[in-house]
């Protein structure tokens, strides 16, 4: 999905308007599918307030809250500190078929049983810079019931505070857990500066108002991307589903191996060998994924003339005689099929100079990348990615709060999954096996990691709903097969 500027976005909606649609019949739509994402996304019934200010942002909450009560079933109230004569003529009427009655006082926590939603309608994209009083106070408001009442903030197409072109956090601004896109995704907030205050991502269709073109960045999303979708044919066997090959592991951690292997099995490899050093190969072998093999491997450039379609080199090697770093920088460096490189992968190519090729997936954390790349860090993310792949031919994954997908002519990518739930070891070990389950089935690199990635994200949110804690790397994987589901639907919300 390309983003837009605010200026992209005001043009989109002078062009529907163009092409016969009123601005009310506009707000009526955007508000009807904000309300219908929010209630898929939160199917226990509770309270839902919306946070009102002047202009039309409140109007799309306010009809959002129809929705919620008429088809979900929710208990909905508005909070706002301006009396209804002072609001923007379409928000005004919107309040006026909801009907009396409807206005909370600040004792938002007393006034439901359930879940409780907040819903941010007091600035939209028109605003600059932070909240003054008295829209600051209700901002307050909804920070410490989040902080005090287990709240949910949900922002109505941009956290109220935050720049929607630079992704800029104002002094004030609200704290969403979940940021509902409305039409479009707004460049700034994929900005990993703006991820605190935005939270988690999601995109509300809306026919008339959808993005399009070209731009330098897009959203990772199954609204925009085809890949994934078509289902097998049912004259399918493993053969077509690709071989792929990981040396992974050492004594230290034999999980890391095990997750790799795991990962490109529940993305579909037919075939998936794991290939680690002699002395740990029967520690590995009692805990293998019963879907994937085991080979000794000592001599890694060996692996130059087996039959694999793709290859995962480097999670969990730990510490490695010369001989075998000798012939890891070998195979890496001669391999002529698709290959993830990760972890001590990554430290190997960075320490001897390896030259990339397209043939070649980098999936650093940050640490990683500081030293593959030269002086990452005196820029942001998104400019010390596309710096580092105008160098080179390489697809890079830059793992984080918002994983980047880059790749030298393309546009930078930007993963819409994920939750801070799943940081915790083992993730990018899963991550590496199910990009190489991928390419082994013949998707190419720069949709192979960004689908991976997506797909990793959104099985750990489905993992923290059903947990409601902690996301471990196995549970990742065991929700890898919904992920999918949900991606040929079309849609990341539940």
């Amino acid at each position: 999905m390309a983003t837009v500027t605010v200026d992209q976005m005001r043009e989109i909606e002078r062009d529907a308007m163009a092409a016969g649609l009123s601005e009310g019949e506009l707000m009526e739509r955007a508000g009807i599918a904000l309300g219908r994402a929010i209630g898929n996304q939160y199917p226990n019934v509770g309270t839902a307030v919306g946070y009102v200010g002047k202009g039309h942002n409140g109007g799309d909450a306010l009809i959002a809250l129809r929705v919620l009560e008429e088809e979900f079933g929710w208990k909905i109230g508005i909070r706002s500190v301006y009396p209804m004569d002072q609001l923007a003529d379409l928000t005004r009427r919107q309040w006026e078929s909801l009907g009396p009655n409807r206005s909370f006082g600040p004792d938002v926590e007393t006034q439901g049983t359930g879940p409780l939603l907040l819903l941010d309608g007091l600035l939209g994209t028109g605003a600059k810079g932070g909240l003054q009083d008295p829209l600051k106070g209700l901002a307050d408001e909804m920070a410490w019931l989040r902080n005090h009442h287990g709240a949910k903030v949900l922002a109505v197409d941009l956290p109220s505070g935050v720049d929607p072109d630079h992704g800029e956090i104002f002094p004030g601004a609200v704290t969403a857990d979940r940021t509902f896109m409305i039409g479009a995704a707004k460049r700034g907030l994929l900005f990993s500066r703006a991820a605190n205050a935005v939270g988690q991502l999601a995109l509300v269709e809306v026919k008339a108002l959808n993005g399009g073109g070209e731009s330098q960045m897009e959203l990772i999303c199954p609204q925009s991307m085809d890949v994934g979708k078509n289902p097998r044919p049912f004259e399918f066997h493993k053969g077509l589903a690709g071989k792929v090959g990981i040396v992974a592991g050492s004594d230290s951690f034999t999980g890391a191996a095990l997750l790799a292997a795991l990962g490109a099995v529940r993305a579909g490899a037919g075939l998936t060998v794991l290939y680690v050093r002699s002395a740990i190969h029967d520690a590995v072998l009692s805990r293998l994924p019963l879907e994937a093999m085991v080979m000794r491997c000592d001599v890694p450039q060996q692996l130059l003339s087996e039959h694999l379609d793709a290859m995962v080199i480097g999670p969990g090697l730990g510490q490695m005689s010369h001989e075998f770093s000798d012939g890891l920088a070998a195979l890496i460096e001669n391999t002529q099929i698709p290959t993830v490189i990760d972890a001590d992968g990554l430290n190997l190519v960075a320490q001897r100079g390896i030259k990339m090729s397209s043939r070649h997936v980098l999936t650093p954390h940050p640490g990683e990348f500081s030293r593959l790349a030269a002086e990452p860090s005196r820029m942001g993310r998104e400019e010390g990615a596309c710096q580092f792949v105008g160098q080179t031919d390489a697809v890079l994954l830059l793992k984080g709060a918002r994983t980047i997908v880059a790749r030298q002519g393309k546009a930078l990518r930007v993963n819409s999954t994920g939750t801070p739930a799943m940081s915790n070891g083992g993730q990018g070990d899963l991550l590496s096996g199910v990009i190489g389950g991928l390419l082994a089935g013949g998707m190419v690199a720069y949709d192979a990691a960004a689908y991976g990635a997506w797909l990793c994200g959104h099985a750990a949110e489905l993992a923290e709903d059903a947990s409601g804690g902690i996301v471990s790397a196995t549970r990742t994987a065991d929700h890898i097969g919904r992920a999918m589901n949900h991606w040929r639907a079309g849609s990341n919300l539940r």
